[in-house]
């Protein structure tokens, strides 16, 4: 039986630790995969009484507000659009927060939102991920028994939190650093190279192999 999605005006803030803001594919893949994994996560959608991205996922649906407000960490996973209005909207309730940007900005001088994260919500922590590859391999991460590599870059207090949430969609985490949006976001750049305008297609992924010493 399909279950209808379930909204939360009065989620407790300690069983609440992951708001997902953005449904769509994205949005909805993340967030139903944390889920699945056991963290709690609550989506915060435009509509949260008719949305349906929770779903048979164990997560919850709240207004954006409400999820905000009641998680220690907060992914954007909106279109990059419209994250400088919501930064401006909520970067107060923001603070104290990990701030995830999955969100591309695509044809914009640099992909990333750190610099408005900066501005609207100073007091948040910034990291950036779930971001340089198609959402097909996000939702599918394995190849042939392989995990793909999820490359990251947050405070380095903030990685476990972060490593956990990459683990719960069977992706690898590959942490590059501290304030390095830049460097996630030149592998970006080289999967849109290589999947779109070299035309190896969206279902390609990155694996990151290191040679032991005892065998150099």
């Amino acid at each position: 039986m399909t279950r209808s999605p379930s909204t939360a005006p009065l989620i407790r803030e300690d069983t609440v630790t992951t708001a997902v803001i953005g449904t769509g594919f994205i949005g909805g893949t993340l967030g139903r995969a944390f889920a699945r994994a056991g963290h709690p996560t609550v989506f915060g959608s435009r509509t949260p009484e008719t949305d349906t991205a929770a779903r048979d996922s164990g997560a919850t649906t709240a207004t954006v507000a409400e999820a905000i407000a009641q998680a220690d960490t907060v992914v954007l996973a909106i279109p990059a659009t419209a994250v400088e209005e919501l930064l401006a909207t909520y970067g107060d309730a923001l603070a104290g927060k990990l701030v995830i940007d999955a969100a591309n900005n695509v044809g914009g001088p640099v992909a990333h939102h750190a610099e408005l994260v900066a501005r609207y919500a100073p007091k948040a922590r910034y990291a950036r991920a779930f971001n340089t590859l198609g959402g097909e391999n996000l939702a599918d991460p394995d190849f042939d028994g392989t995990a793909a590599d999820l490359f990251y870059s947050a405070p380095r207090s903030d990685r476990p939190t972060i490593e956990a949430l990459i683990g719960a969609l069977g992706l690898r985490p590959m942490y590059v650093g501290e304030n390095q949006q830049d460097t996630v976001d030149g592998v970006l750049r080289l999967w849109f190279a290589l999947a779109i305008t070299q035309g190896h297609g969206r279902h390609l992924a990155f694996r990151t192999l290191t040679r032991s010493a005892e065998s150099s």
